[in-house]
């Protein structure tokens, strides 16, 4: 069976479909089937030597940046409109290049981002991006000592060239909460997407051409490492918005820095969720499971540490290991499906990696830890739960990317705040409690970006800010601030008499 855009043969580059330089591919895998979907085109850096050219060429001499922003959001909002006219396509595409089961693909990777596209859309028509800086009054000039008159306006104004660099996990809402607030700003954009899902971008790509952006304004490679690095380094961007890795977020300061370019960086995490004693044991372990089987735990903001009480522990671990007996392991086409695979073999054997890790330094396995029965192919690992864990282990402390979670016991509220605030990483967090005012207390203690108390609000936390403290990040994607994270701020003064 065909894909759907996984015809694409070429790069999207100056508003024209163009093969790569070096006339490179590269296989892509279904994850749940280990076949090759398709072939992709591999930029280089001669590909994003053109790219950066055209974007600089875009907002330097094109008309987008200088649009008014009622006529961006229309270009915007048409795309939003083609990308729901498409939408049965662009879901079977994701389910393929990530093999993420249908069920998350419809709603988390598809439905919310174009919810948070039409926010977006509507937030940008009521910006104002000239505002005044307060009515003129008398002054003293500094030049001759004589009263004068004057005033000021703060305008907002694009950044200039974005380069977007996007992960596997949800490369199809990453796009757009890269892509979408950039270009509403007025920037031209570079979106490099991850080598394992790069047709979920040039299916974007595609729509964007069919709706009609001036040349240069969206350019879409996806690229080799040289031709990533260029588009981190060059003098020529004038941002970068990275989702990844820490340890790959740290590479783009690095090659950032020399040319002093705004960073934008949304990385990893090792978020705890705390179960206090009088907490809905349930309602708690349904969330515990949900952290790490939805989408088989490959998301940074995933709740991998529960720190639970030691009064409910063994309820608590029994729950979990519960609801996990009915997260069942399927083809990730099937609308029932609500498990699917890791993304490739490396990140299984990661999973197995940290799993052995835990259960050698005396964890428990109370559920998983294994690959499941009946799967001779795809990348699946059951959703696992160590129990007895230490919160200064490796298990602990590291990103594993995959469905692994630990429970870790505590006494006091204070404890568990600590052990909680005792990581490199702050970017999601989670308290369980009857008690919600004491609840709303520990979060606010808490160091991390976001916490989620009993639950939190389902998909409205969509559109709150999202990012984190310490090492999982600089900058909020979504909510207020958002697009204003796309542009610079300059005050013009002036003089009336």
């Amino acid at each position: 069976m065909t894909i759907p855009h996984t015809d694409i043969n070429d790069v999207y580059i100056g508003g024209e479909w163009r093969p790569t330089v070096e006339g490179i591919k590269a296989p892509i895998i279904n994850p749940a089937t280990e076949q090759v979907i398709a072939q992709a085109p591999v930029a280089t850096a001669k590909d994003a030597e053109l790219a950066i050219a055209a974007a600089r060429n875009a907002f330097d001499s094109g008309p987008w940046a200088k649009l008014p922003m009622r006529e961006r959001a229309d270009k915007v909002e048409a795309l939003h409109d083609e990308i729901w006219s498409d939408a049965d396509e662009l879901v079977k595409l994701i389910v393929a290049e990530t093999g993420c089961p249908r069920m998350i693909a419809e709603t988390a990777q598809f439905r919310m981002p174009l919810g948070q596209v039409e926010w977006a859309i509507n937030y940008a028509r009521r910006m104002e991006l000239v505002q005044a800086a307060g009515p003129p009054e008398p002054a003293v000039s500094f030049l001759t000592g004589r009263s004068m008159m004057g005033g000021g306006v703060i305008v907002r104004e694009p950044k200039g060239v974005v380069a977007c660099i996007t992960p596997y996990n949800y490369p199809f809402y990453l796009n757009l909460v890269k892509v979408v607030p950039a270009l509403l700003m007025g920037n031209s954009v570079i979106l490099k997407p991850s080598p394992f899902t790069p047709f979920c971008a040039l299916a974007l790509a595609r729509l964007v051409d069919k709706v009609g952006f001036p040349a240069g304004a969206v350019n879409v490679i996806p690229a080799d490492l040289p031709a990533s690095e260029l588009a981190t380094s060059d003098p020529r961007v004038d941002m970068v918005t990275f989702t990844g890795s820490e340890t790959v977020g740290a590479q783009v300061m690095k090659q950032a820095a020399p040319t002093i370019k705004d960073v934008h960086l949304e990385l990893g995490g090792k978020s705890a969720m705390i179960v206090r004693e009088d907490a809905d044991v349930r309602q708690a372990a349904a969330m515990g499971a949900a952290a790490i089987s939805t989408h088989a735990g490959q998301g940074c903001a995933c709740l991998t540490r529960h720190i639970v009480h030691n009064a409910i522990r063994e309820r608590y671990v029994q729950a979990v290991a519960g609801v996990l007996e009915n997260v069942k392991a399927g083809d990730p086409t099937d609308p029932t499906t609500n498990f699917g695979p890791l993304i490739r073999e490396s990140a299984r054997e990661r999973s197995e990696m940290y799993v052995q890790l835990g259960l050698d330094g005396g964890g428990r396995l109370a559920a998983g830890g294994k690959r499941p029965e009946g799967f001779d192919r795809g990348y699946y690992y059951e959703p696992t739960i160590i129990d007895n864990v230490d919160n200064s282990s490796r298990i602990a402390q590291e990103e594993i990317f995959g469905p692994v979670a630990v429970v870790i016991g505590y006494d006091t509220d204070e404890e568990a705040i600590a052990m909680a605030n005792d990581s490199n990483y702050g970017l999601y967090g989670g308290i369980f409690s009857s008690d919600v005012a004491k609840a709303y207390d520990m979060a606010l203690q808490m160091r991390t970006g976001s916490v989620l108390l009993n639950g939190g609000s389902g998909s409205a936390s969509g559109y709150m800010p999202f990012g984190g403290y310490k090492r999982s990040g600089i900058g909020r994607e979504c909510g207020p601030g958002w697009l204003e994270e796309f542009s610079e701020v300059k005050s013009i003064m002036y003089h009336i008499a």
